[in-house]
């Protein structure tokens, strides 16, 4: 049964070695299959420098994990957007973000959403289940395949399906797989992990793991906030505000407060000023974003002079405040609009 196999992707190299020990193999084996693995290596047979009855002990004892690849659709911007089929029939969506030298990955973490935020798809559907550390490791690999040697990805952003500190643990593990130098060898200034606020797990971020925070806020008070975004009732912004100032940041770093535009709803130049006001004393950048509309949702997407009125604003309060144009619309593959929309007939995982 494959549930009895090893996916050698959970390892970390530690972990790794004192199973090849286990196995009566020496240790420098583990660093020659994750080689490999990190590498894109799909089959034990194609690591040539390892012996037979190394890959014929490793055949019988372990596995390979890999997506399905179920749909592809390349936006009129350039970006694309991935359906992944998992081994338990459901799906998960990644976005590829062209940029002017390099790609930029967008990662999911979770099967669904249980934040159920009302401006967002991927929340109408609830959440489904956790990814494992393979699952999001897997979803770089894949890429990194379907892309081939245009550009290189060089940027991850958790900012895809899920609620990432809602999966803390595994999210952990794979960002140790992803920053390590016998891993995916990413830098952790390219690496930013997104969270709708959950206040108790953002310094326990910082300790865990070196990586840029992303704070979904979207609104300046806690009673629109709790309109738009349920788990501000658990979490309100002065829990938020206070987890971001224990949020051990490196020097020059700043944390990336993410604002949806929701055009009459939280885009006036007082929710602007009140914004300015929240994160005071912050080292802190404001990234707006306008809506994405969707027939689905009851919200509009604010006018292009309401947004820049926004961002004049919080640039007189001395904020680096930038415009973020969502790309990849016209596939629903923008801010907001993941929703894993291939459900049915699904290959199984390929191992």
């Amino acid at each position: 049964m494959m549930s009895d196999l090893i996916d050698l992707k959970e390892l970390t190299q530690t972990d790794f070695e004192r199973l090849m020990v286990s196995w009566g193999q020496a240790p420098f084996r583990a660093r020659q299959v994750q080689k490999w693995l990190f590498k894109g290596a799909t089959e034990f047979n194609a690591m040539t420098d390892i012996g037979k009855e190394v890959r014929h002990l490793l055949q019988e004892k372990s596995y390979i994990s890999q997506l399905a690849l179920l749909a592809r659709r390349r936006s009129a911007d350039g970006s694309e957007k991935f359906s992944f089929g998992l081994s338990d029939g459901e799906v998960i969506e990644s976005v590829l973000i062209t940029e002017n030298d390099h790609y930029t990955l967008c990662l999911s973490s979770q099967v669904g959403c249980a934040q159920g935020c009302r401006f967002c798809l991927t929340g109408r559907r609830g959440l489904t289940r956790n990814l494992s550390p393979a699952e999001i490791i897997n979803q770089v690999l894949a890429a990194r395949s379907l892309v081939g040697k245009r550009q290189a990805i060089s940027n991850l952003v958790f900012m895809g399906m899920g609620e990432p500190l809602d999966n803390f643990a595994n999210l952990v593990k794979a960002l140790t797989i992803i920053l390590a130098p016998w891993g995916l060898n990413f830098s952790y200034r390219r690496v930013t992990v997104s969270t709708v606020g959950l206040a108790h797990l953002i310094p326990a971020l910082g300790q865990a793991i070196r990586v840029n925070l992303a704070v979904s806020l979207n609104a300046p008070n806690d009673a629109l906030r709790s309109q738009l975004m349920p788990v501000n009732r658990k979490y309100p912004l002065a829990q938020i505000i206070e987890a971001c100032r224990a949020f051990p940041l490196p020097p020059h770093r700043r944390i990336t407060f993410c604002y949806v535009l929701l055009q009459g709803i939280n885009d006036t130049p007082s929710h602007a000023r009140e914004l300015s006001r929240l994160l005071q004393g912050l080292r802190a950048k404001i990234n707006l974003i306008p809506f994405n509309p969707d027939p689905c949702l009851p919200f509009k997407r604010p006018t292009p002079e309401a947004v820049l009125a926004f961002q004049d604003i919080l640039i007189q309060k001395h904020y680096t405040t930038l415009i973020r144009e969502s790309r990849g619309a016209d596939i629903s593959a923008a801010c907001g609009q993941l929703a894993g929309e291939v459900q049915r007939d699904i290959p199984p995982v390929i191992h």
